[in-house]
């Protein structure tokens, strides 16, 4: 078995993704997985079903799956690979591989979600239009969950103010979900990703849901819930994300609204309340920061064991001095840096929110003449 069936199979295997992300610490490699003799399997008490599954795993239907990746132009990213979301990589029961359809990359894209209810009011709709058009704008990637409703007003927001957005599927990529967003899948999938931990076949099944949601809130810095009633999907991924330690953001709504009832729940519970995308910025700047300079190369000589804090303060530090006393573009201060267009444009993001720089029109960023 060459590595792409073991993974294949592996994603197939009938336990939870915790057991299987424990076996894999166990072994050297996946393949090892399948070597039933194996040492590191040997000294393991495994679950029947899994046991036979590694002994005798269904190569027919992997074989399909494989032939489905070549004919769908559709790929798969298993955990541990560069191009494996780091966010939801760090979550305890992250997925062993994604199927996805479109580009990789925007699965690692400054991420964050608009979620809420199915049946939103016509004002919900207009917020989660707004909110999602307003974090393209400042670069960030909108994720959600492909529903009708505010899912599907996010997505379209997204991409009518020419950003990115990726759609978590609960369901095998070969088919969409409601099939009413076909379309939008496919609008979607022209610059975005369409991403699924389900192999192909998979029915989209009530219990694919709340494990959908957890992949939604994983793959994000923080989780806007706009509208949702009191029982609902949206609230299940507001706690999801909680637990991942990422934030979590309400838009509080009238006392007779029905589906505000499960914002005004998150509210009180600890969510931070938001009135405009500001408010969603000002809490995910640290982060920002924190996974451009993750993602930058240390420079010549240094010090790979300074702190997150040193390591954000020295990389705005570098900014600053590129910046100077003139007005520059983010393209002058990737030349002046050596950082990238993303990484430069989340520490200004992040430096603006701070007070340490303001933003001209032409896309052109000066320092602040005063701070705050």
């Amino acid at each position: 078995m060459d590595e792409l069936t073991c993974w294949l199979a592996l994603a197939r295997a009938p336990v939870s993704n915790r057991i299987k992300l424990q076996l894999l610490e166990q072994c050297p490699s996946v393949s090892a997985l399948f070597h039933p003799d194996h040492d590191a399997l040997a000294e393991i008490r495994l679950p029947a079903a899994l046991r036979r599954h590694l002994r005798s795993p269904d190569l027919a239907r992997v074989a399909q799956d494989r032939a489905w990746l070549e004919s769908s132009g559709c790929s798969v990213v298993h955990i541990g690979h560069p191009d494996f979301p780091p966010l939801l990589a760090a979550i305890d029961d992250a997925p062993v591989a994604l199927f996805v359809r479109g580009d990789v990359a925007a699965l690692s894209m400054l991420n964050v979600a608009v979620v809420g209810s199915r049946n939103p009011t016509p004002a919900g709709r207009d917020h989660a239009a707004a909110f999602a058009r307003a974090l393209t704008e400042l670069g960030m990637c909108v994720v959600s969950g492909l529903a009708v409703g505010i899912d599907a007003e996010a997505h379209a927001a997204a991409l009518a103010a020419g950003g990115v957005t990726v759609a978590v599927a609960g369901n095998g990529l070969d088919r969409v979900y409601p099939a009413v967003n076909a379309g939008l899948a496919d609008t979607i999938c022209a610059g975005g990703a369409l991403v699924s931990e389900f192999p192909p076949g998979s029915p989209p099944r009530g219990e694919h849901f709340p494990r959908r949601n957890r992949l939604i809130s994983g793959l994000s810095l923080g989780v806007l819930v706009v509208e949702a009633a009191l029982k609902s999907g949206s609230l299940i991924t507001a706690r999801l994300a909680a637990d991942q330690g990422r934030e979590v953001f309400a838009i509080p709504g009238s006392i007779d609204n029905p589906l505000s009832r499960g914002c005004h729940r998150l509210l009180r519970d600890g969510a931070k309340l938001v009135e405009s995308v500001g408010d969603i910025v000002s809490e995910i700047a640290p982060m920002l920061v924190s996974k451009s300079v993750s993602a930058a190369r240390p420079a010549a000589g240094e010090n790979s064991e300074c702190t997150n804090a040193s390591a954000n303060f020295e990389v705005g530090e570098t900014l600053l001095r590129a910046l100077g006393h003139d007005p520059a573009s983010v393209d002058t201060l990737v030349e002046r840096t050596g950082l990238t267009a993303d990484e430069v444009s989340s520490i200004l993001l992040a430096l603006e929110i701070e007070g340490y720089v303001s933003s001209a029109p032409g896309g052109l960023y000066s320092r602040a003449t005063r701070r705050p």
